[in-house]
């Protein structure tokens, strides 16, 4: 097919990109993709999103789906669950009760959550061994978007940052995101398309923009051809 890499924002944008068959990016720098990427650099087995039980956006959402997800992923590899999520400052049942859908999907799917943490960005990482761990960002704008492209039936749903990790600087983060997202749509065949998690952050605006260069550096528009 030919290759296409497009930018868009928030949940619906999010939806319509996976209806299109598109791999889907989920930037939300502040912090929820941070959070994913310092996840992936401490080991984490796999990174997932969700959407918090409040949340209400013009789009299908199904967070106990992503919980049941993330349940098998886990029971696959021997291991378990770590909720990430809001508040920021508040206590593990607060955080349990804004993600209670998403847990009701991991208890469904058999699988225990060792850990529940705040949605600190690359700080969360000090918390908590994320070793070989299932990690989910139930969180209400990169967790939201996340969700609504994998309800929506996205080949695939991917996250990237350009802020900083513990172990990438620079250009690193925007870069391991990109080479993700066009392995993913390599592997399916399929487009790509950025999405900043909330058209209201320039943050997400701009670095979802970077991230779409990124992927044509990657050499992303040539393959096939």
């Amino acid at each position: 097919m030919t290759r296409l890499v497009t930018l868009t924002a928030n949940a619906s944008g999010a939806a319509q990109a996976a209806r299109a068959g598109m791999v889907v990016v989920v930037v939300d720098v502040i912090d929820m993709s941070t959070t994913l990427e310092a996840a992936l650099d401490a080991g984490a087995l796999a990174v997932f999103g969700a959407s918090p039980d409040a949340a209400s956006p013009p789009v299908a959402l199904d967070p106990e789906a992503v919980g049941r997800k993330a349940a098998e992923t886990a029971l696959a590899a021997g291991s378990s669950v770590v909720l990430v999520t809001e508040p920021r400052v508040g206590t593990d049942q607060e955080r349990a009760a804004n993600a209670s859908r998403f847990l009701a999907g991991v208890q469904a799917g058999g699988a225990e959550v060792t850990a529940i943490l705040p949605n600190l960005g690359a700080e969360t990482t000090k918390l908590c061994d994320l070793q070989g761990r299932v990690v989910v960002a139930v969180t209400a704008t990169g967790g939201v978007a996340y969700d609504a492209a994998l309800t929506a039936g996205a080949p695939a749903v991917v996250t990237g940052t350009v802020a900083r990790t513990m172990r990438k600087r620079g250009s690193a983060p925007a870069k391991a995101a990109a080479r993700r997202a066009v392995e993913e749509a390599v592997k399916r065949d399929a487009g790509i398309c950025v999405v900043a998690s909330t058209a209201n952050s320039l943050e997400d605006l701009l670095a979802a923009e970077y991230i779409l260069k990124c992927i044509v550096e990657e050499g992303f528009l040539a393959y096939g051809k």
